[in-house]
């Protein structure tokens, strides 16, 4: 009988609290709820995770035994699993090598391609060359005008020193009878002296033809003889026309250079094969120092291309190779739509159709399911390390869209962060079309558009951390809506909302002016914002946001403001700088790269209850300073796993997997140091804790609780003290960078720049979130974000909308003004749906 269930028993895994639940399969289910409210332990941490076990435990003997070291969820039963695949908002692309076109197999397909059907210039005079058969030869020798005077050659010098009388008197001596020497036809009886110091050109010359069909045959011995002569190569100079070179491998004679063979090796930057020799495949200039990043790979200096490939990674022997004029990196240059249209005007001959179409079909397919996620605007070659979250999720998405799998478990991480709303739409399609398929298609989100979208929703709380974990809804969105216990229903049905401003702050600080910004796709455009207010930047995935707030304004105040070497983007000038006296970037890149970062040592939380611990009667008594209770300093910390508290297990076959090291079992102190304890707590025990329960455990110690409340203040309630930065969302790594702003002392004159500082949060966190920006408004700082969500957008006090597309299509400024004010333009996506919330009203154009 066909299992129409996932069923769950007892589901305890982090903050769950013992949850029993039947979620139908070969559905689209939304799981939602408060940030920190147990949905990512219930659909990775549980569901996820057992059907990996599952799926290890039918593989063979040696993978099975792996199984002990994997981390069995905290759940009584579960029944009607399928295969499961998750697709997280991480982006773990780290290898400087990676790219979108290599992450998505696309540019496997195109090594292919131009391995098949590439034409090979020579790479210095841009000559195309080619390599053909002794048959493939002589018929097109005897296609030129009849009576035509051929000259047949075999090069056997090219551009070499010497005398060469030996390989002369070989020639004499096997019965030929004149040479082309540098270019003069000698006859072998003469006395031929050459420099020695000199280069030298010397070809055969094996026969003087006047073109005539009985003598095709003779013709064919000729060439046969000159290609064994000359290695393969072999030049026919048609009466006082253009020499004609063909040969049987790719060779220019003139410039005395040959290509390899043509293999997709060939166009691979990670092969030493392909790869630029200067640079190593990376496209960029070495530091110089010698020294390397966390993968072992020297460090790279990013905005400076390396000077002998330009930035295109390759040998020029690959880049001379061309398909409709474009090299392999010219093409990869293209975003998604531009590729799309290169295809589809591509001209072949039947006979490279013939070749060609297979690895056509599987470019074009992979082309049209990243334009389909919203993706158009990403260029093949970007790397991989780049990508936000979001866009890393999509591309992985739409790789899984291509395999058209059946009877899969596919479990996403808030899909449509990083798309305007104008482009949920398309995903929520693609989304729904995998459960066509025959899928079960499970998604944590927070946008209202995809939690309406759902066939079931499983609404979790009501709070975060230890105060949530518990079912308080489940059904249609219908159900929830009517769900009196449910927060989500009672924002999605309008109960509560997300206020509007009573009135909008007005511009009295000045501004700060970009002229002429045209950076990437940005059109020479001047963008105004103003100082002590609240601006969002806004537009459609790909418009120039990040271009022009990052790349552009970020980098180039920090060049005025502190002499900053970073490469600022590229604009005419940055005016009305003179009352900022600070830039603070809040981005969503990690807080720290090991397991040992975390929010505590990141906030600077992690020294003042170090300093606590080392104060103890018990750790003077044993002389104990600080850095005793440091897991990054030897002493105190454990070093069988050098404090990071967990062990990677290589599984080659699947992703690393982590376990509690054995020694310490995952406390990362040794046990002396745990023997000191505060209030009865090791030092483990509080770094265990959650924000929400240190703050009570620290409360009459105001150095400690007052930066544990900026935590708090930012939605991280929920949160442990030592939680591996690792495991951190970019979301919560950027409320961590928030925090640490705010326990600072504020000028009132920073201007803070925080890309879609709302994903991964629920309508009530943003409502807390926007709390602490307008408190920065208020102290007179500049708050700037680029931001997506709707009711974000319609409380800030300005906004600068771009558009009116991504890529090429985009660059420009299509609206600016007050909520009210962009609502009115309807050239504007963003103003489009304003007007719907604002006004309850629909722009019609």
């Amino acid at each position: 009988m066909e299992q129409k269930y996932i069923v769950i028993r007892g589901a305890r895994e982090h903050n769950l609290k013992g949850i029993n639940l039947e979620i139908p399969r070969d559905k689209f289910v939304i799981i939602t709820g408060p940030s920190g409210s147990g949905k990512s332990s219930l659909a990775l941490d549980t569901i996820y995770a057992e059907g990996q076990r599952r799926y290890v435990e039918s593989l063979s003997a040696y993978a099975r035994q792996f199984l002990d070291q994997m981390d069995k969820p905290e759940v009584d039963f579960i029944d009607g699993l399928s295969p499961a695949i998750s697709i997280e908002q991480k982006n773990t692309a780290k290898n400087p090598r990676s790219t979108v076109g290599t992450i998505t197999e696309i540019y496997d397909y195109l090594r292919l391609l131009y391995a098949r059907i590439g034409r090979p210039h020579c790479y210095q005079c841009g000559r195309e060359i080619a390599s053909q058969t002794v048959q493939q030869i002589v018929d097109q020798v005897m296609g030129l005008p009849l009576e035509t005077k051929v000259q047949v050659l075999a090069p056997i010098i090219r551009g070499k020193k010497g005398e060469f009388h030996k390989q002369l008197r070989e020639l004499q001596r096997q019965g030929f009878l004149r040479v082309r020497v540098n270019g003069v036809i000698r006859e072998l009886t003469d006395e031929i002296e050459l420099d020695k110091n000199k280069k030298h050109q010397i070809e055969i010359v094996v026969d003087r033809l006047v073109i005539q069909e009985p003598i095709k045959a003779r013709l064919t011995d000729s060439v046969e003889i000159a290609l064994k002569l000359a290695e393969g190569l072999v030049l026919i100079q048609p009466g006082n026309a253009s020499e004609l070179l063909f040969s049987e491998r790719f060779a220019c004679i003139e410039c005395g250079i040959s290509l390899p063979e043509i293999t997709p090796q060939l166009f691979s930057f990670n092969s030493p094969y392909g790869a630029c020799r200067a640079c190593g495949g990376l496209g960029m200039r070495p530091s110089g120092d010698g020294s390397s990043d966390h993968n072992g790979e020297e460090n790279y200096i990013d905005s400076q291309p390396c000077p002998t490939c330009q930035g295109q990674r390759l040998r020029p022997e690959a880049l001379a190779i061309k398909i409709a004029d474009k090299s392999v990196s010219q093409l990869t240059a293209l975003n998604i739509n531009q590729a799309q249209e290169f295809f589809k005007q591509l001209s072949l001959s039947s006979h490279q159709y013939f070749i060609a179409s297979n690895i056509l079909k599987e470019i074009n397919a992979r082309l049209d399911f990243l334009a389909e996620v919203g993706l158009d605007y990403i260029t093949l070659d970007r790397s991989a390390a780049t990508l936000s979250g979001g866009e890393s999720q999509r591309i992985r998405l739409a790789t899984q869209i291509g395999s058209r799998l059946v009877g899969v478990l596919y479990i996403l991480d808030e899909p449509t962060i990083g798309l305007h709303p104008r482009d949920n739409q398309r995903l929520l399609r693609l989304l729904k079309g995998l459960r066509d398929l025959g899928n079960t298609v499970i998604v944590i989100e927070h946008d209202r558009d995809t939690i309406m979208t759902g066939d079931y929703i499983i609404d979790l709380g009501p709070g975060a951390g230890v105060h949530g974990g518990y079912l308080v809804a489940r059904g249609t969105p219908g159900d929830i809506l009517l769900n009196k216990d449910s927060l989500t229903g009672k924002y999605l049905s309008g109960k509560v909302s997300i206020t509007l401003p009573t009135k909008r702050r007005l511009p009295a600080q000045g501004w700060l002016t970009i002229h002429q910004a045209r950076q990437h796709n940005l059109k020479d455009i001047e963008v105004k914002i103003p100082l002590g207010l609240f601006t969002c930047i806004t537009g459609v995935s790909g418009s120039g946001k990040s271009t022009l707030l990052v790349e552009i304004l970020y980098r180039g105040l920090k060049q005025l403001l502190r002499g900053h070497r970073a490469m600022a983007g590229n604009c005419q000038q940055i005016s009305g700088f003179e009352r900022v006296d600070k830039v603070i970037n809040i981005d969503q890149s990690p807080i720290g790269r090991t397991p040992r970062s975390n929010p505590a040592t990141y906030t600077g939380i992690f020294t003042r209850i170090r300093d606590l611990f080392a104060q103890l009667p018990e750790s003077r008594n044993r002389g104990y300073q600080p850095g005793r209770f440091s897991f990054n300093i030897k002493g105190g910390r454990c070093e069988a796993c050098q404090g990071d508290g967990i062990i990677k297990v290589e599984m080659y076959f699947l992703p690393d997997i982590y376990v509690p090291c054995e020694v310490c079992r995952g406390k990362r102190f040794n046990r002396e140091t745990l023997e000191i304890k505060y209030k009865g707590r090791s030092i483990a025990d509080i770094l265990d804790m959650t924000v929400d329960q240190a703050c009570i455990f620290f409360q009459h110690i105001p150095r400690i609780v007052g930066k544990l409340e900026t935590l708090r203040s930012v939605g991280l309630g929920y949160i442990k003290l030592g939680q591996s930065a690792t495991t951190l969302s970019g979301g919560e790594a950027q409320r961590v960078k928030l925090a640490k702003e705010l326990s600072r002392k504020s000028t009132g004159q920073t201007v803070y720049i925080l890309d879609e500082p709302t994903t991964g949060l629920h309508f009530a966190d943003i409502d807390k979130l926007l709390e602490v920006l307008n408190r920065l408004v208020d102290a007179g700082n500049t708050v700037i974000v680029i931001e997506h969500n709707l009711d974000v957008i319609k409380t800030a006090d300005y906004i600068v909308d771009l558009g009116p597309e991504g890529g090429e299509a985009g660059g420009e400024v299509i609206a600016y003004g007050t909520p009210e004010e962009v609502a009115h333009v309807c050239r504007s996506y963003t103003g489009r749906f304003l007007k719907d919330i604002l006004f309850n009203m629909v722009c019609r154009t």
